[in-house]
């Protein structure tokens, strides 16, 4: 912030006196604290001073309190600090003088004004083509996939000339088809906003923000199907391997776009490292792109080392061209081009890119998944963090000395590249600087050259990139990133789609499997649980895990194997251990239920022993040497009993509840340890596959038959404690719960287990981002006192 002084104004300035101590912060910090409060509240604070008065009076911190309080369909009223107050339902006579605001001399913020510049700038000569990017028309597929694809960005003329949408793709052709349609607003704010299009409409009429809501819907599609009759993908672009999942399977991958001017898109990587394609229908767009693991000046990249979610701190389009645009050096600036009506622009997988409306503009786009980027998507779903890092930011995303620089050496060397010696700052935060890449001549040269290499220290190569995968981490055992664009099961299910149904490009699929799932790892562990019990290997149909669950499970022949990894080894051998506990149990009682569970044929444990694979079978009794060797034994163990049974695996839940990170056994010697399980396998198909197209009669039988295995799993007897269990007093828990009459000691490890969890379920939502932080501090509201 910047102050004007007393001399040079000749009024006296009244901010020492209006903010007292609060006068040592800067205007933006103020106003990021004031933005914190509620309609009402701010209300208030603008009463305290004038200067308090001029900072919430700003419409930039109401336009953020009235999104963060959005009930249904947002309507603009005119003004932000309108809209938020009729969202608070306040009377008319306090609005009203809303629209008169007091004037004060006397106070003067840089910050301030630089927004208020930004709110009322105009585009209309900020067009700018360097040539950098080629303009290509009547392109053929041969050339687009030798010249481009996978390579550069490309604008292509002529793909959507005969869309319907190129003449009823316009504002007041859309207000008299779809004004009464509900489209998603894209807006920094953790909750999802619509608007009626005619609202939308209306609010880009009077609308003065520095960075206005434009319309970026994903679901346009299901709420305006006439939309997708007037228009299909470009012939370039038909490849696409997510068309395998149906459509509430597959993620977000088409957009409707719709913005006025000074809207657009902050620099950003396209998620999960896709491709992407963008058609112009209306208005004019100005485009930067950054080749891969170049960050754009101004942009902050982190990764969060547990579960490797992405998040870039960026500033709005608009922002970024009039602050940092201009300190650009000539060899460090983006590829620009301004796009026009009609033209289709492509991304390359891992390109940042950052765009602005010069006008009101309408698009769509779509992400999609080819051949020549299908091993990069893979890859950046892969458990860890140092590769989505080192795809996103280069060589800026290493520690010193993270790797081991001979194998880098290795791979440089063959290319003609060579690794300096690099230090991080700070960790997990990565930024590029402008000027520090004086060799740059890819930069200088524009498109002619290949946009692989944009600096000596890295290179967009899936060889070079799979390189910083973490080893140690595993897509079964290891956190899932919340900024994945599909789940782990839904990752595992599209593979194996694409192994039925492309049986073609199984190699290529294939690595993929192994970047993300380690599929040759699990492959080569089932090979030789195989050969052990006499089974067939698997065949090529038979490669790849299949199920929803969360460990892997392969089809051979008439068996199912089942490896346990979930959790890490201590969690796995539990769950083996219950499970044959389980079995053992049915047919001790002869119970009807295990007329409908598949027979148990095998069990054991599978092993790295000084580089050799060796088995133990193991029927869930006793302690086998190779466990025991890692003191997973539990404290009163059973010899002849199952040690790692039923109440064993409460014990362990136990230990592990509420604890923010449980410290199972990870050691060295214990890390390539894998019980397993075979077991007969069952035909038929899974009624989730089925659920669409059974009778109503079959369903209420197969209801009938559910809920008579379900009474049969309810009478079973369960095993006896046998005094298996020991659980230490819990901050007087125990004492609260001794003078509750009729509890089974039974019951005692569940309870117990539940008020653990319960202690901590603050901090797991908190990670988890399933709340926001205000909701988080009222979750004991929603808890029941007792069980």
């Amino acid at each position: 912030m910047t102050e004007i002084s007393e001399t040079h104004t000749g009024l006296k300035d009244r901010r020492a006196d209006a903010l007292g101590d609060l006068r040592l912060l800067p205007d933006e910090i103020i106003l990021a604290i004031l933005a914190s409060l509620g309609a009402r509240d701010v209300s208030r604070v603008a009463c305290v001073s004038s200067v308090m008065y001029i900072l919430c009076n700003e419409e930039p911190l109401w336009m953020s309190i009235c999104l963060n309080n959005v009930k249904d369909h947002l309507q603009y009223k005119g003004s932000w600090k309108k809209t938020a107050l009729l969202q608070e339902h306040m009377p008319n006579g306090y609005i009203e003088p809303c629209e008169k605001p007091l004037h004060f001399d006397g106070f003067n913020s840089l910050f301030l004004y630089r927004r208020l510049y930004r709110c009322h700038t105009t585009l209309d000569g900020f067009t700018f083509d360097n040539g950098k990017a080629e303009r290509r028309k009547d392109l053929s597929l041969e050339e687009f996939c030798h010249e481009y694809d996978g390579k550069k960005p490309v604008l292509l003329a002529g793909l959507g000339d005969t869309w319907p949408a190129r003449s009823t793709w316009t504002t007041d052709q859309l207000l008299l088809n779809y004004g009464d349609t509900a489209f998603k607003i894209s807006q920094r704010s953790s909750r999802k906003i619509t608007m009626k299009f005619k609202d939308y409409v209306s609010y880009m009429k009077v609308q003065h923000d520095e960075d206005p809501l434009y319309i970026f819907d994903d679901k346009f599609g299901e709420v305006a199907p006439g939309l997708l009759k007037d228009y299909s993908v470009p012939r370039l672009f038909q490849e696409d391997f997510f068309d395998v999942l149906d459509r509430d399977q597959r993620p977000p991958f088409r957009w409707l776009i719709i913005g006025p001017e000074r809207s657009g898109a902050s620099w950003h990587v396209d998620p999960a490292l896709t491709s992407a394609w963008n058609t112009l229908l209306c208005g004019r767009k100005r485009w930067a792109l950054y080749p891969p693991g170049r960050v754009p000046t101004g942009v902050t990249v982190h990764v969060n080392e547990e579960d490797g979610d992405v998040n870039i701190e960026t500033p709005s389009s608009l922002q970024w061209w009039l602050d940092f645009y201009p300190l650009l050096a000539d060899e460090d600036k983006p590829i620009e081009c301004t796009q026009l009506p009609g033209e289709t622009i492509y991304v390359p997988s891992g390109w940042w890119h950052c765009v602005l409306n010069l006008e009101t503009t309408i698009a769509v786009t779509q992400n999609f998944v080819n051949s020549k980027n299908f091993e990069f998507v893979c890859l950046d779903m892969a458990p860890g963090y140092h590769h989505k890092g080192v795809c996103r930011a280069g060589m800026l995303a290493l520690d010193k000395g993270s790797f081991e620089n001979g194998k880098i050496d290795a791979f440089c060397d063959k290319d003609g590249l060579n690794y300096p010696d690099l230090t991080r700052k700070e960790k997990r935060v990565r930024t590029y600087q402008p000027g520090k890449d004086p060799d740059n001549q890819s930069a200088r040269n524009g498109a002619c050259k290949s946009y692989d290499l944009w600096n000596q220290d890295f290179y967009y190569d899936i060889n070079f990139l799979s390189m910083f995968l973490d080893q140690e981490k595993d897509h079964y055992s290891s956190l899932w990133s919340s900024s994945n664009c599909i789940g782990q099961r839904e990752m595992r299910e599209w593979l194996c789609k694409l192994w039925v149904g492309k049986p073609g490009m199984r190699e290529l699929i294939w690595k993929g499997a192994c970047l993300a799932l380690n599929a040759g790892k699990w492959l080569e562990c089932t090979a030789q649980i195989c050969a052990f019990h006499g089974l067939p290997p698997p065949t090529d149909d038979e490669r790849l895990p299949v199920g929803t669950g969360s460990n892997p499970v392969y089809l051979i022949s008439d068996s199912v194997v089942k490896l346990f990894v979930e959790g890490g080894l201590e969690a796995s051998i539990h769950s083996l251990g219950a499970e044959l506990e389980f079995y053992s149990l049915l047919c001790k009682v002869n119970s009807p239920l295990k007329d409908h569970v598949p027979d148990v044929l095998a069990s054991g444990i599978l092993f790295l022993d000084n580089g050799s694979y060796t088995i133990v079978p193991w029927d869930g009794k006793g302690v086998p040497d190779v466990i025991a060797k890692c003191n997973l034994v539990p404290a009163k163990c059973m010899e002849d009993g199952f040690s790692f049974g039923v109440w064993s695996k409460k014990d362990f839940e136990y230990k592990k509840a509420g604890a923010s990170t449980y410290e199972s056994i990870s050691s060295a010697e214990c890390a390539g340890i894998w019980p397993y399980i075979i077991t007969k396998r069952c035909k038929g198909k899974i009624f989730a596959h089925l659920r669409d197209t059974l009778p109503r009669d079959d369903v209420l039988n197969l209801a009938s038959f559910l809920g008579e295995q379900l009474h049969h799993l309810h009478i079973l007897p369960h095993p006896s404690l046998n005094g298996s269990i020991h659980l230490p007093l819990d901050n007087g828990f125990m004492d609260e719960i001794s003078d509750k009459i009729g509890i089974p000691a039974e019951w005692e490890i569940f309870i117990r287990t539940l008020a653990r969890k319960r202690k901590d379920i603050s901090s797991r939502l908190t990670k988890w981002y399933v709340l926001s932080f205000r909701e988080v501090l009222k979750i004991d509201l929603y808890l029941l006192s007792n069980y």
